[in-house]
């Protein structure tokens, strides 16, 4: 086994930060960078809804991985193909057909990313021996969120930096709120003659500085001046109009199963919360803002505002992205600003606007990315070992390709205990994932409706920070203990630790307490455990799939899990709305029931992950 003398920490952290990166690509990072090139809600779920679809179907052709050339070429060549993909999307940002021409190449990194998930899947287990499988399985799993860390982390930073440094002089509104200010009556600045000037371009504002009173405003009164407000952005072209939606007519699943069978749902067990009603909102104030001169014919400057720092009891409701060209650059575009109408104190805020290029940002990006798997390419041809077994299947031809792939699913349905796995794959994680859909939605939802009421900062603190801490130490806890004990020993462990810890949210829900150090105890904790369980599900898929077609059996597992986190998610949020977050999470730990029915129907091999010299020992 010469080829298998190379450290495992030489390959495992690269390979899975490669597997982890193209997901995220696809997944987050397109979503934010279309948000940012103005493309609509609508079509951003829409189109990138199906870019999940390569991970679902990756069964279908992982056979093919098995059968044609070794898994090492597949993880190289792959890495190349996501390399060129990235540097596809790239290139077509700046063209002005650049939404249908960055989906085509997202689906060739969708499509390549599935294929090298595979292959790198496979080459783990052809890599390792089964204890070095339970050793590793922690780090595996640790680099992989690493990379969700990197992706939905660092390149979203580079691309903001990016388009901070890449276009005009930045924008500052200082906004002051205090019960001492006067209360002035709803109006919208003019900015008339508006006349070009020398040097720059740059935006102007009417005033840099907003005094606003945190008296509160008629509901009614409010509704209709923002309707005035947002037509007239719409009607000069600095906001893209919402299409209009299409007469809403129930189907009969509506009608006949959805409605009834909802209003049964929150009649019988919804939560009863009373919120006393005001007719009253929070005070607002609007800001003008224009060019300095008119851009260059055919282009335009968006301006994008966020808050920079202060109170986020200050928001903007309306105004966050104006587009400016050749025609409306001598007009004024409206922002519009809300305090809390609870706010009863002096505030301030910052909002910074920019107004960077951004395709130059993202194109940047993305090249950065694309080198990234370019080296990932190289290096992992040297640093890869080459095991015997991994090797291609001898004498392919058409036909005994299609009979391979047919052997493939009768075989991996004729396993032993193959109704006891196929059930344990798709339950296991049947209530954390309908946990997981509901965490951020309700650590940001106010407490008149059952949440917690964080701040954004405070969700970004407590879930991907000290969350991400307690999923990666329990990750490589359950790795380490495993290798030592063997999956058998630590299965109930692992899966008590991720049920029961959701606890700790009906606890939250309950209390609803405003301690931020409550509340990160709780978060990490219930992370702690489901990265420390989550360790004896990959050993099960691991286990199950061990064998001659190790590589296709474990892509078919991957896509049962894919398939268990999908369907209890896609019902998790319209189940939350009829039963409120306290009713919700006690519904999460009754269907804990399901995961430890699935885990008391396994048959696993006592010796399976255990060190070689424990398993000596033991005979």
């Amino acid at each position: 086994m010469k080829g298998n003398k190379k450290s495992p920490w030489a390959w495992i952290p690269s390979l899975y930060l490669a597997e982890g990166l193209p997901y995220v690509a696809v997944m987050t990072i397109s979503v934010i960078m279309y948000k940012r090139m103005g493309i609509s809600n609508t079509d951003i779920a829409l189109y990138t809804s199906w870019l999940y679809l390569p991970w679902v179907i990756k069964p279908f052709w992982s056979p093919f991985v098995d059968l044609l050339k070794t898994k090492r070429w597949w993880i190289v060549t792959m890495q190349l193909l996501i390399g060129a993909g990235l540097a596809g999307i790239a290139f077509t940002i700046p063209l002005p057909f650049f939404f249908q021409a960055t989906l085509a190449f997202f689906w060739l990194l969708a499509f390549s990313s599935a294929t090298h998930d595979i292959a790198a899947d496979g080459f783990y287990m052809l890599g390792l021996d089964t204890n070095q499988q339970a050793m590793y399985v922690g780090i595996r799993s640790t680099f992989y969120r690493v990379a969700t860390i990197t992706g939905q982390g660092l390149l979203i930073i580079l691309a903001g930096f990016l388009e901070s440094t890449s276009g005009s002089e930045p924008i500052k509104i200082n906004i002051e709120a205090s019960p001492r200010f006067t209360q002035s009556a709803l109006y919208i600045p003019q900015m008339n003659n508006i006349v070009a000037q020398e040097g720059d371009i740059h935006f102007v504002l009417d005033r840099e500085t907003v005094q606003l009173s945190t008296q509160g405003l008629n509901k009614d009164s409010l509704k209709v001046f923002l309707n005035k407000v947002s037509a007239l952005n719409e009607q000069n072209g600095f906001v893209i109009k919402e299409a209009e939606k299409e007469a809403d007519s129930d189907g009969w699943w509506k009608t006949n199963i959805s409605q009834p069978f909802g209003k049964w749902i929150k009649d019988s067990f919804g939560e009863k919360r009373y919120v006393d009603k005001t007719d009253h909102a929070g005070n607002v104030a609007v800001v003008a803002v224009h060019l300095s001169a008119p851009p260059e014919r055919g282009k335009e400057m968006v301006l994008n505002t966020s808050m920079s720092n202060g109170d986020k009891s200050i928001a903007m409701i309306q105004g966050e992205r104006l587009a400016f060209n050749e025609n409306n650059w001598n007009k004024p575009a409206y922002m519009v600003f809300q305090v809390d109408e609870k706010l009863a104190t002096d505030s301030t805020v910052e909002y910074k606007g920019l107004s960077g290029n951004i395709p130059f940002a993202w194109s940047i990006t993305f090249f950065v990315l694309a080198g990234l798997f370019i080296f990932f390419s190289f290096y992992h041809r040297a640093a890869l070992p080459r095991p015997a077994s991994d090797k291609p299947s001898a004498n392919v031809t058409a036909r005994s390709v299609m009979r391979e792939f047919s052997s493939t699913f009768v075989s991996f349905f004729k396993k032993p205990q193959a109704a006891a796995a196929i059930f344990f794959m798709l339950t296991y994680r049947f209530s954390e994932a309908q946990l997981i859909k509901l965490i951020n939605p309700f650590l940001l939802d106010s407490k008149d409706v059952g949440g917690l009421g964080l701040t954004t900062g405070a969700v970004g603190l407590v879930y991907g920070t000290i969350g991400i801490i307690g999923l990666t130490v329990g990750g490589i806890i359950g790795g380490l203990v495993a290798a030592k004990g063997g999956l058998k020993k630590w299965l109930w462990p692992m899966a008590l630790s991720m049920l029961l810890t959701s606890a700790t949210f009906l606890y939250l829900s309950f209390s609803q307490t405003d301690s931020l150090l409550l509340i990160n105890i709780c978060v990490c904790a219930e992370q702690f455990g489901y990265g420390f369980g989550f360790t004896a599900y990959m050993l099960y898929l691991m286990y199950y799939s061990d064998g001659e077609q190790k590589t296709a059996h474990y892509a078919i597992c991957t896509g049962f899990m894919a398939l268990g986190m999908m369907l209890p998610g896609m019902f998790a949020g319209w189940l939350q709305e009829q039963l409120g977050y306290n009713n919700f999470f006690i519904w999460v730990m009754i269907c804990s029931i399901i995961p430890i029915i699935a885990v008391a129907l396994l048959k696993i091999d006592p010796d399976y992950g255990k060190a070689k010299k424990e398993k000596e020992f033991n005979k």
